[in-house]
């Protein structure tokens, strides 16, 4: 098997509030490899900490704890203009193509840019290659001469991919990159990332809330609430046989195109918010929303364990619950 190209151990990111009397735990506590080659996926509801994760990996972020490993090496144990140099191969893709291009500049330029802060090679040449990458992505020639305002979100998200690509990255972290993207655009822009990946051998580390976008496109998924992860495995099997009492919920919020009385599920629905990063739970942090909830939930945090082959779930009751609540009265008495 090949090295892992990101390793990630006990990663943990925490922020001070602005009183500075508490700490957001932001990520807390999250290993796992990625292999080259790889679409691995990762899946939670918003304020699961999946962007932070994603930016730690491109050294956006540094860890409060724990390491990050990229192509075998601490990027932070690395002098800075050898860390300038070797971030190029690890880039990121935000989720508003909007936001991330600079209204002043014109598509080519925007898409030269990183080779201009680079300063590598005559403006020509530099030119020369945003000019390829641009069509590369699908897009004519002449849309090098217009401006931001002048494209549709998906057009925009293509110059946004034509960026990456110039430094010719090994891994690449798609933050929510088609969730602003309508559902017409979508299969477009994700059938063009798959192109991509066998074309330049690319990594991927793809973030979303949308289960359905991220089975399609990973080999394997890790499912995050609250700062960890709850569940990961092939992406074939999360999606058929989930383990976790919130991968369930997951999928179970899944759009189904039929009446309900011919679903062969009902939809799990969770109570309550996500609880807050700066208090979570005791024990399960899953435990208060819940169904399956009981008092060893509260008492004891689940081990991070093999329950199959390939297959890591967090829950004292993985693979035993499949859609019922165990008992009403224990689970409230959990969760008081």
């Amino acid at each position: 098997m090949s090295a892992p190209i990101v390793s990630v151990q006990d990663l943990r990111i925490h922020f001070p509030t602005q009183d500075r009397r508490e700490t957001v735990k932001a990520v807390d506590g999250v290993s796992f490899d990625v292999l080259p080659g790889e679409t691995f996926g990762i899946i939670g509801e918003s304020g699961s900490g999946k962007s932070t994760l994603g930016r730690a990996v491109v050294c956006l972020l540094k860890p409060t704890a724990g390491q990050v490993k990229l192509g075998g090496i601490d990027p932070y144990s690395l002098p800075s203009a050898e860390l300038r140099r070797r971030r190029r191969a690890f880039q990121i893709i935000f989720q508003d193509p909007n936001a991330a291009l600079n209204p002043r500049m014109s598509v080519l330029d925007s898409i030269r840019e990183p080779l201009d802060i680079i300063g590598e090679g005559s403006r020509a040449d530099r030119s020369r290659i945003a000019q390829e990458m641009l069509e590369r992505v699908g897009l004519r020639p002449e849309f090098g001469l217009r401006y931001p305002h002048e494209l549709s979100g998906g057009q925009k998200q293509r110059i946004n991919i034509a960026r990456v690509l110039t430094v010719r990255p090994s891994v690449i972290v798609c933050d929510e990159v088609v969730a602003a993207l309508d559902v017409s655009i979508r299969a477009d822009i994700l059938n063009l990332f798959a192109e991509l990946q066998r074309e330049f051998g690319l990594t991927y580390l793809f973030i979303t809330h949308d289960l359905g976008v991220v089975s399609h496109v990973s080999s394997r998924i890790a499912v995050m609430y609250l700062g960890k992860f709850m569940e990961l495995g092939p992406a074939e099997e999360i999606a058929e046989r989930p383990l976790h009492p919130y991968t369930q919920a997951l999928l179970s919020a899944e759009p189904i195109p039929l009446p309900s009385s011919m679903r062969a599920t009902r939809r799990i629905i969770l109570q309550g918010e996500i609880p807050s990063p700066t208090n979570p739970p005791s024990g399960c942090r899953f435990r208060t929303r819940c169904p399956f909830a009981q008092a060893v939930c509260a008492s004891e945090m689940p081990a991070w364990r093999e329950a199959a082959p390939g297959r890591f779930v967090a829950c004292h009751f993985a693979g035993e619950v499949t859609g019922h609540p165990i008992d009403a009265h224990k689970t409230k008495e959990a969760i008081a």
